[in-house]
């Protein structure tokens, strides 16, 4: 047997004197394929960085084969100051090989980016792709990637799935997507309260493995004493329990689904004939002959849908193809050009958007949930324990006092979620709500979505979460087309004859707008040619600012990452946290101003 490439020996790691994981024996062989899994906070990213070399062990050794090239793809990459994308990612080839800078050119263009294109006001998937170009450009002997998808549409996480099952070196890489874990892997490395824990198999084979080895746990437990088994027994008892549940509740999808496919014609098309009986009460959302444009750029064309109560509908396509336009239009924020939206009676939403509602950092848990104060939170309108509702979402009790700058950013992104599906709530949108969340999680979402009692209108690029959770899928392929099949991603995209968008490395040609005859011309105003000088002058001034505002995010983000602040200076810890949030809904601002300057730009060609 070869000698492993990268290894790690009794390797110790903790913060605040308390050990993250102890103990850590883990060889990376020559072409092993390790998955990394394990609950948000069990110090994944931390072990990553680690092998990567960024991140100092306690204790321990980390060994590297000599002359082994060792390519990091860490979770919020930063692309550094260089001045074109082709310069960023030439960084990721050896010192000997900048002269072959063309490479980055062809990782770059099959990720659909262009190499003379600057850094600056890249939007979150345009920054990860060119960071995974960067990863991948050198064809290092081990890649470690961490959340390679997170911000990554279908198109791009397709052509990334691609890649990886080709790939010839070591790969160890921390994913939410099943999907990809699954075709990926060959291995899978546990990291579960410390201890790491290796299964010989590939993801696949994962999930009833660990439910075995938590009941063997279990059973175990009872032979100790009480208290020690209670510590851990809420963490995983409601894992076991869930899985059980699983089959019972596919079989009620499945049933949504056939109910669900009863009002969708053949092709895809939705049958806007009324039900028998009143509609009062149960129609949520009738569309009927939408279109949108920003410019010249058809976003959405002639789309017409029916949904009624207790329907999930999940809505897929590239990023750009315009899955926000159709959600704004559905729920009435947006008008459409032409078409018509009538939304049902009594509709009480909730909203998750991607960006993430801002969480105070100063603030604990407890208080994020208890906005009245006290140990009480209202959950559907009926008071419970602010912990027990915690454990609900895969808290320790310990965790309720905890800052929420404290928490990983799973764990943000979980505590979220526990805000936003306490509110009471007939409508539920999810704007890419799997986002850094660990399998567990994903498995306590699927639960509580099968336990709504309302509609859902869910967007995502999670492949195997949408499979688990809509009764219907809307396939967007990003040249104003949108068609709804019944059934989850996989039936759509077998009734669709496979996906109906360009893969990156293949973009579709951007269609020319036909000239209009001088009739048309006459029946209004010429639309503009060009930016107007205001417009052009914010387009010039924005990536300045997006830097600025870059720049003291990650200023503040430093300052407040030092656990003894908030003991040294409550106040100054609270201004700051109250800035940075500030700041980012400045920041989200000027990028959602900029991408709107850009695309028309681009759509008057200039």
């Amino acid at each position: 047997m070869a000698p492993p490439l990268l290894s790690l020996r009794d390797v110790v790691l903790g913060f605040g004197g308390r050990p993250l994981f102890r103990g850590v024996d883990l060889d990376v062989e020559p072409q092993a394929r390790l998955a990394l899994v394990g609950r948000n906070g069990s110090g994944k990213s931390t072990l990553l960085k680690v092998m990567a070399g960024t991140l100092a062990a306690d204790g321990g050794q980390v060994f590297i084969q000599p002359g082994i090239t060792v390519a990091y793809l860490e979770q919020e990459p930063d692309l550094g100051p260089f001045p074109t994308l082709r310069d960023a990612v030439a960084q990721g080839l050896a010192a000997g090989e900048r002269a072959e800078i063309h490479r980055a050119d062809i990782v770059l263009e099959a990720l659909g980016l262009d190499p003379e294109r600057a850094p600056v006001g890249l939007s979150g998937g345009e920054v990860r792709r060119a960071a995974l170009a960067r990863a991948l450009v050198g064809e290092p002997e081990v890649l470690l990637l961490d959340e390679p998808t997170n911000h990554l549409d279908l198109p791009a996480i397709t052509w990334l799935e691609e890649r990886l099952a080709a790939y010839r070196g070591a790969l160890v890489m921390i994913s939410h997507d099943r999907a990809l874990l699954s075709r990926v892997s060959r291995t899978t490395v546990w990291l579960d309260r410390g201890v790491v824990r290796r299964l010989d198999q590939g993801f696949g084979a994962f999930e009833a493995w660990r439910d075995d080895t938590l009941e063997a746990e279990a059973q175990a437990a009872h032979k100790l004493d009480r208290l020690i088994a209670e510590e851990t027994r809420w963490s995983h008892e409601g894992i076991s329990a869930r899985r059980k549940r699983n089959q019972g509740r596919l079989a009620r999808l499945h049933t949504l689904r056939a109910e669900r496919a009863q009002r969708v014609a053949v092709q895809g098309q939705v049958r806007l004939k009324a039900e028998s009986g009143s509609a009062s009460g149960k129609l949520v959302v009738e569309a009927e002959g939408l279109t949108k444009s920003y410019g010249e750029r058809v976003v959405l064309k002639d789309f017409s849908t029916r949904i009624l109560r207790g329907d999930r509908v999940g809505i897929v396509g590239p990023n750009g193809a315009g899955k926000s336009t159709l959600l704004g239009l559905l729920t009435g924020t947006l008008t459409p050009d032409s078409g018509m939206v009538r939304l049902g009676t009594n509709l009480t939403t909730t909203y998750l958007d991607q960006t993430r509602s801002t969480l105070d950092p100063a603030r604990s848990v407890k208080d994020t949930l208890c906005d009245m104060g006290g140990d009480m939170v209202s959950v559907l309108g009926r008071p419970r324990h602010v912990n027990g509702y915690l454990r609900d979402f895969l808290f320790e009790d310990r965790q309720a006092v905890s800052p929420v700058g404290a928490l990983s950013g799973g764990e943000r992104n979980r505590l979220l979620l526990a805000r936003a599906l306490a509110r009471e709530s007939n409508l539920l949108i999810l704007d890419e709500p799997t986002n850094d969340l660990d399998v567990e999680t994903l498995d306590l979402l699927q639960d509580l979505l099968a336990d709504y009692d309302g509609t859902v209108l869910l967007v995502s690029h999670d492949r195997d979460f949408i499979d688990r959770v809509v009764t219907s899928t809307i396939l967007l392929d990003g040249r104003g087309g949108a068609t709804e099949y019944a059934g989850g991603f996989t039936d759509a995209l077998s009734q669709a004859g496979g996906p109906p968008w360009a893969s990156p490395a293949t973009p579709a040609a951007k269609p020319r707008p036909a000239p209009r005859a001088d009739s048309e011309r006459a029946r209004g105003p010429a639309r503009p040619t060009k930016l107007s000088f205001n417009q052009q002058r914010r387009l010039t001034q924005l990536p300045g600012e997006l830097d600025r505002l870059h720049a003291e995010i990650q200023s503040l983000e430093t300052a407040l990452a030092d656990s003894a602040l908030y003991a040294r200076d409550p106040q100054g810890h609270h201004a700051k946290a109250e800035r940075h949030a500030a700041l980012q809904t400045q920041l989200a601002a000027a990028e959602d101003e900029w991408l709107e300057l850009e695309m028309l730009r681009e759509s008057l060609g200039r």
